[in-house]
């Protein structure tokens, strides 16, 4: 299911903070009652090898999103106690010590089922047991979603595990969304903030390609 152009799921999910507190996170609220922007951005699990160097990746821009407006939260299905334990573990140990924004402990899956991320492979139904049984791991794709100030999806993507995320691109997305908000305007393709953008009319769009090929 596309969550594009729709309204995140309103759903309550525990998460874990730098000091060790568990609370109740909605990331629907987040963007809404704080007027801001939300990446939120799902890994497959805690202490592997791919994960951390996303979480670092994420802390170390963290000052950029702030810069516009926008909060960044992580998820996966691990528990809540083993993201602090991980929390706990220095980065030369495969551990994310100094990220400081929240993660999801989304152990029951529940958002993450109803985002459809999970990775359920070969539904068999076994008569024996009554049951439907599934292969893979039961946990995350590299999943993510910006969320603007009213709550509604303007990008979701999903990467298959080994491959990590281009941080950069979701800043241009933000910057890009941003542009559109506040100009009325289109970003075409390898936009950046500072370059020009196109009037979403006909003869906008002829005159911006015109421009470009001369």
């Amino acid at each position: 299911m596309a969550f594009v152009g729709k309204k995140f799921p309103n759903l309550n999910v525990n998460a874990m903070n730098e000091m060790g507190d568990t609370f109740s996170l909605n990331v629907l609220e987040e963007a809404v009652n704080n007027k801001k922007k939300v990446l939120l951005f799902w890994y497959p699990k805690d202490f592997t090898f791919v994960c951390p160097t996303e979480l670092h990746a994420f802390q170390e821009a963290l000052p950029e999103f702030e810069k516009r407006n926008t909060i960044v939260i992580g998820a996966s299905c691990d528990t809540a106690e083993v993201h602090f334990a991980w929390l706990n573990t220095s980065k030369d140990n495969g551990g994310i010590e100094g990220v400081t924004y929240p993660i999801l402990a989304d152990s029951n899956r529940n958002l993450a089922n109803i985002l459809g991320i999970l990775d359920l492979q070969n539904e068999t139904y076994n008569e024996d047991m009554d049951a439907f049984i599934f292969e893979g791991d039961n946990v995350t794709y590299r999943a993510t979603y910006l969320i603007d100030e009213e709550g509604t999806v303007f990008h979701e993507g999903i990467n298959h595990m080994p491959v990590g995320r281009n941080v950069n691109e979701y800043l241009r997305l933000i910057d890009a969304y941003a542009h559109v908000q506040d100009h009325g305007e289109v970003c075409p393709a390898n936009w950046e903030d500072g370059k020009e953008a196109m009037k979403a009319t006909r003869d906008g769009v002829a005159e911006y390609l015109s421009h470009s090929l001369n």
